[in-house]
């Protein structure tokens, strides 16, 4: 296990001596809180390409579970930094906090905080899930520096999100729906016959992969042993939204991105299509990838793939805001 160097770098060393990426784990304060941050940066930096910024699901999920987009460092020669948000991983835990503690505006000021620590100004914007939603709560703000933005098996509301759960346990097998309905209405959720039909829903739209990667059971665990953030904003499960986040929707705010995006999902993804189609139809000059064979976790089902899809789209938009306003000069010169 990885101990945390509290600022400190250090090497790993491969088997046959190679240098790996450095990996910087350090502690951020956020106002009476600290937020934990993993900064991978490559052995072989290019010059002049742009940060990576990760923002995991949940909410409340940690990092681990995306752990792996980290790889994109070496792969495209630029810093990618992890965080686990306020609640959950190695970041404070407050199971005291009342649940109005617990909104968007909350995450979106522990991303600029870290942004400010961390002294960066020029970005890409990375969420996958919730971390997709936060993405887009913070890109309708227009933060100065964020050169991309790409939102990964997200929704765009939480009642599209119900929808499509609801049409995704209508196609599950007839006893795993039933055994559903009548736990819920009967609030034996805890129940191990419910549990082995949200299971069921699990492998089919969550994470097909078996047995689960070591990197999404850690996200999991540390969830179970810490629901407060999850259980509050979300609820019980994933198509069990009575959290705050219920009423939750971006679609009036869409028009106000101007980053450039990306929209990813799987072709089995528990976000379906009706999820994700408002991002498309309100972001100017959006564009979408689907994964085939693939379901809510793509980048750990197909890792390859899914980077150089991801490494592609950033690589494209690395200029810095310096840069950008260098060429909008000139152009505004030529006319």
């Amino acid at each position: 296990m990885m101990m945390s160097t509290c600022g400190k770098r250090g090497y790993r060393t491969a088997a046959k001596g190679d240098i790996v990426p450095v990996i910087d784990e350090r502690d951020i304060p956020f106002r009476d809180m600290t937020t934990w941050v993993r900064i991978t940066e490559p052995e072989r930096p290019v010059a002049g390409v742009l940060p990576l910024i990760v923002l995991h699901g949940g909410p409340g999920m940690a990092h681990n579970y995306v752990k792996n987009i980290g790889e994109l460092a070496d792969e495209t020669g630029r810093t990618v930094i992890h965080y686990d948000q306020v609640g959950c991983g190695r970041s404070s835990h407050l199971p005291d906090a009342p649940v109005g503690f617990w909104t968007p505006d909350l995450f979106v000021d522990e991303f600029h905080n870290l942004l400010a620590h961390l002294g960066i100004t020029d970005y890409h914007l990375l969420g996958q899930s919730w971390g997709g939603m936060l993405a887009a709560e913070i890109a309708v703000r227009r933060p100065l520096g964020l050169s991309s933005l790409l939102i990964c098996n997200s929704p765009a509301s939480m009642a599209l999100w119900l929808e499509g759960a609801n049409d995704l346990r209508a196609a599950l097998p007839a006893f795993a729906s039933e055994a559903l309905g009548r736990h819920e209405a009967a609030g034996t959720t805890d129940d191990p016959e419910y549990l082995s039909a949200v299971d069921i829903f699990y492998s089919k739209h969550v994470c097909r992969m078996t047995p689960m990667p070591l990197d999404f059971q850690e996200s999991v665990d540390q969830m179970e042993a810490e629901p407060t953030v999850y259980f509050t904003m979300n609820g019980p499960n994933e198509f069990s939204v009575i959290g705050t986040l219920r009423e939750w929707s971006i679609i009036p705010r869409l028009g106000d991105i101007t980053a450039p995006t990306l929209v990813a999902a799987g072709e089995y993804d528990e976000a379906t299509p009706k999820t994700w189609l408002p991002f498309m139809e309100n972001i100017p000059d959006a564009t979408s990838h689907v994964f085939p064979d693939a379901s809510h976790c793509v980048h750990l089902e197909h890792p390859a793939e899914f980077r150089q899809v991801i490494g592609s789209f950033i690589s494209r938009f690395d200029s810095t805001t310096h840069d950008k306003e260098e060429l909008n000069d000139s152009t505004s010169q030529l006319a």
